[in-house]
């Protein structure tokens, strides 16, 4: 019996040490050697990649905010953030996708699971398009409705474009230009046929930031 115990101990501190402590430092060493970009958040020095940012807040003199930059899905905008415009909307008391910070105020993630019958679903979706239409966008199914985390960072190359018309009026740059910019900034399917083309919003803000200066 204490041949048995003794073997089962042996046993557990070898697999302790295994995988528990030599398991995961050699995941961390490998990915920090082959992938530190990701390993480490994906982030830039305006954020990380991975998750949306809050642009809807973004001061823009002479313009509605937001307008002289481009936005993401709603979660963090319109009726999530733009409180002051819209009255009786509070990110603390909204049943959707709220982000994860606005106008002081912490939000969480999660999906709305709202039905096509909702009367919440369409009175969010209403101030959303009022939203986008004062900023002089005919706006996409994207750009009012939310994503199932309520931070995606990425939106489609049709949703940037419908944007063109308001980032070209607040930054003066030509509907051109930032269609070349879309351009660049577009990513392909994974693998070439996965999923569909994306544009992520922090990356093609940060060569737009480029462009204007």
């Amino acid at each position: 019996m204490l041949t048995q115990l003794r073997r089962s101990l042996i046993f557990c501190i070898l697999s302790l040490v295994l995988f528990g402590l030599v398991f995961p430092l050699v995941g961390v060493g490998l990915s920090q050697l082959f992938f530190k970009h990701q390993a480490d958040g994906s982030i830039t020095a305006n954020g990380s990649t991975l998750i949306g940012q809050n642009w809807a807040l973004t001061k823009c003199p002479g313009h509605l905010p937001g307008s002289c930059v481009f936005q993401g899905r709603p979660d963090a905008l319109g009726p999530y953030s733009d409180v002051g415009k819209y009255k009786g909307d509070n990110p603390a008391e909204h049943p959707g996708d709220d982000p994860l910070v606005a106008n002081g105020v912490a939000g969480e993630s999660g999906a709305t699971n709202l039905g096509p019958r909702s009367k919440v679903l369409v009175a969010d979706t209403r101030i959303l398009v009022k939203y986008w239409l004062a900023r002089g966008v005919q706006p996409t199914s994207d750009l009012v409705t939310t994503s199932g985390s309520g931070i995606d960072p990425d939106i489609t190359p049709q949703d940037a474009q419908a944007e063109i018309p308001m980032v070209s009026r607040a930054t003066g740059l030509s509907a051109a230009a930032l269609q070349h910019l879309i351009s660049q900034q577009t990513n392909g399917m994974q693998l070439g046929f996965l999923g569909s083309p994306y544009v992520n919003v922090l990356q093609l803000n940060e060569a737009l930031a480029k462009l204007k200066t």
